[in-house]
């Protein structure tokens, strides 16, 4: 068994692990189904984790496709994250009984403080009030990686398929989704702040930090490795002569080995016991 084998066999148990533990934490809220309108937003969340490791799978398998097919590879994954973000977000408004669609906020917390920081501070007040058209920024805010995150994806893949790809152009995407995938995760942590007394009942921070997690992490990754063979440090080698190809089978090994530290946290951050109690009491009363 070569050493290529031994990847493969030890990245396909990583996986199925992953596939084990998110599939159990599914099966547990479908056995306990009811809040169907939360539960269906922690479903999209919960499958993150193997959708990201079987999509890192198939990168290293197909090892050597070409940069067309690991950006295609790499915008599934991506694409799923503005999903969960905006899966996250009708959580987090279900949980407190706000509409989306209408963003009335509660008279109780109207006019409640929020404390931007730098560098927010160039475009806002370090210090605004909570009203109808602040809550609403916030969520465009986080709706906006949603879109520019495929759109992006869609072009890179074009002009890919074009052959009119230069490295500034390369760059200026990561540039620009780096500074979308901010915003939206910094609106996230905003409307957490504002709303943490009435979110503590549902465990808000390891929910917060799961997604946050698994998009920020996966993502700034991927940026140190293509930081690290632009400065030579991840070299070619004798048997992988592409540096592209070895950073995509580093960034596709390590997502595999994270998502199963992430999908054990999402046992704790999701678990289906909140719903599995309101069961129990029910009984009791009877």
């Amino acid at each position: 068994m070569n050493h290529k084998e031994q990847i493969l066999i030890g990245s396909a148990a990583c996986v199925m692990i992953t596939i084990t533990l998110s599939l159990k934490l599914l099966i547990d809220h479908l056995l306990h189904w009811k809040k169907p309108k939360e539960q269906k937003a922690i479903v999209v969340i919960i499958l993150m984790a193997p959708i990201y490791a079987i999509d890192s799978y198939v990168g290293l398998l197909v090892f050597r496709g070409n940069e067309t097919f690991f950006e295609l590879l790499d915008s599934i994954k991506e694409c799923y994250e503005g999903l969960v973000m905006a899966k996250f977000l009708a959580l987090l408004y279900t949980y407190l009984d706000i509409s989306m669609s209408m963003n009335i906020v509660p008279d109780e917390i109207k006019g409640r403080a929020i404390h931007h920081s730098f560098p927010m501070t160039l475009f806002q007040p370090r210090t605004v009030y909570l009203n109808h058209h602040k809550l609403k920024l916030l969520k465009y805010w986080t709706w906006q990686f949603v879109v520019i995150r495929p759109v992006c994806s869609i072009l890179m893949i074009v002009l890919q398929l074009l052959e009119i790809y230069p490295d500034w152009l390369s760059w200026t995407f990561t540039t620009i989704l780096n500074v979308s995938v901010s915003l939206a995760l910094y609106a996230l942590m905003i409307f957490y702040h504002v709303f943490a007394k009435e979110l503590a009942p549902h465990n808000p921070l390891a929910k917060f930090l799961c997604v946050k997690g698994i998009v920020f992490f996966c993502f700034w990754q991927g940026v140190l490795l293509s930081v690290l063979v632009a400065m030579g440090v991840i070299k070619s080698h004798q048997y992988l002569p592409d540096v592209a190809h070895i950073q995509q089978a580093m960034q596709n090994g390590l997502v595999i080995v994270e998502m199963i530290f992430f999908s054990i946290f999402q046992m704790y951050a999701y678990s289906a016991d909140p719903y599995k109690d309101k069961v129990v009491k029910q009984k009791k009363k009877d």
